[in-house]
């Protein structure tokens, strides 16, 4: 996460909406959500849901040098391959 309450944090990615640019990372923003009983004699509870983020908030982690990191592509021959910006290794 790169703002908000969970800047910093890292988690991941459950859920991607290009439509509304949001995507759904698993522990970040978390609200409580009170839930009624289903059954009669049950007992109502609190769930925690994550809710999702903007999109332009959130960045990849490289798995090689662990920073939040902007992703590059290189294309050699037919192939397309991704890296990081930072250290350079492939995703």
């Amino acid at each position: 996460m790169l703002a908000g309450k969970d800047r910093g944090k890292t988690g991941k990615i459950l859920n991607i909406n290009k439509v509304k640019g949001t995507v759904l990372v698993e522990g970040i923003n978390l609200y409580k959500k009170h839930q009624r009983p289903k059954k009669q004699g049950e007992k109502g509870e609190i769930v925690t849901l994550p809710r999702p983020v903007r999109i332009s908030n959130v960045n990849i982690v490289c798995g090689s040098c662990g920073k939040a990191t902007r992703i590059g592509v290189r294309i050699e021959g037919d192939k397309r391959s991704r890296y990081c910006k930072k250290c350079g290794a492939i995703l």
